[in-house]
């Protein structure tokens, strides 16, 4: 099976000119040959979720360099050259395989060695969750792809906690002389992760609605761990178009199950799950896929909008 590829812009790494960018900002980027600056290792993280965990693990023993700023929408980053120089320079490249495309172009030419890919770590799955959607002016029913790997792990904490080993060890491999340090952290952020498994066992186990309807189709791991069933308008991709037939779908089944609320996210337009909402007479609300934050969250944690989310979904579900 195939984890899903997804939809991104124009991209910004072609390969003359990343390789000829990597080596002139590795030349003036002040770090040294061996990965570090200011006596720190040089971690670059593609993501949010993979930004937290090296912060958090990674301590005042690391500098970290995201490469997908506030609000903007992981799946259709672009890189700049300064950032493919970060990615050329760097000790250490935390990314998930296949989910930006951009990066995974910059860590082959660039990176192959520092590179280090979250995706086994995290054990993706097919869950059936995403759907072909259509082309603008055509109405094909929607098909499911069943074989496409669900890239969204960092929604379930157990397979987040995975990661969290897995760069804990890998961080400790590349700078021995701190392991001590990334496996204190480690320890007390695993602490705090099984403490947000906990409290999502407690708050989701009574429930009068085991259904939620979501703008696209993340959140089948986190369903599936708590014994829910989601519903996304759209499939992986989360600013796709989806068909009117599959538009129809989740309007019978809003009213059929009584469904009180269409979520939908931060960083997407939420015109689409408002109009569905308006039509069928319910509750809009954000429920964050957490792939990145936005001005209006920048404050916030993976922990904090895990805990948001958890209390959207017992509004929404009535769970005692």
């Amino acid at each position: 099976m195939k984890m899903i590829v997804m939809k991104s812009g124009l991209r910004a790494v072609l390969a003359g000119a990343t390789a000829l960018a990597a080596l002139t900002l590795a030349g003036c980027s002040g770090s040294t040959t061996n990965g570090s600056s200011n006596g720190k290792l040089d971690v670059v993280a593609s993501f949010y979720p993979l930004e937290f965990i090296a912060r958090s693990v990674g301590g005042d023993a690391v500098n970290v360099t995201t490469l997908t700023a506030p609000g903007v929408e992981p799946h259709d980053l672009e890189l700049t050259p300064k950032q493919v120089g970060s990615i050329a320079t760097a000790k250490l490249v935390v990314y998930e395989k296949d989910l930006q495309p951009a990066v995974d172009e910059a860590v082959e030419q660039n990176a192959k060695d520092a590179g280090f890919d979250v995706a086994p770590a995290a054990q993706l799955e097919a869950t059936g969750a995403d759907f072909e959607e259509h082309e603008p002016g055509q109405a094909a029913p929607a098909v499911h792809k069943d074989n496409a790997l669900d890239p969204h792990f960092w929604l379930d904490p157990v397979r987040y906690a995975d990661v969290v080993k897995a760069v804990e060890e890998k961080l400790a491999s590349v700078d021995s002389a701190n392991a001590a340090g990334y496996h204190e952290r480690a320890t007390a952020l695993l602490g705090q992760i099984g403490k947000l498994d906990t409290e999502y066992k407690t708050g989701l186990a009574s429930c009068e609605l085991r259904t939620f309807v979501t703008s696209h189709e993340a959140f089948a791991y986190l369903a599936k761990r708590y014994g829910l069933t989601m519903v996304g308008i759209a499939g992986f991709t989360p600013d796709a178009e989806p068909t009117p037939t599959r538009i129809k779908e989740v309007q019978d089944l809003v009213k059929a199950q009584h469904v009180t609320t269409i979520f939908y996210e931060e960083l997407v337009s939420p015109k689409l799950a408002e109009t569905i909402a308006h039509d069928v007479g319910v509750k809009t609300a954000v429920l964050s896929p957490i792939e990145g934050l936005s001005d209006a969250n920048s404050k916030e944690t993976y922990l904090t909008l895990m805990r948001e989310n958890l209390q959207e979904l017992q509004k929404a579900n009535g769970c005692a």
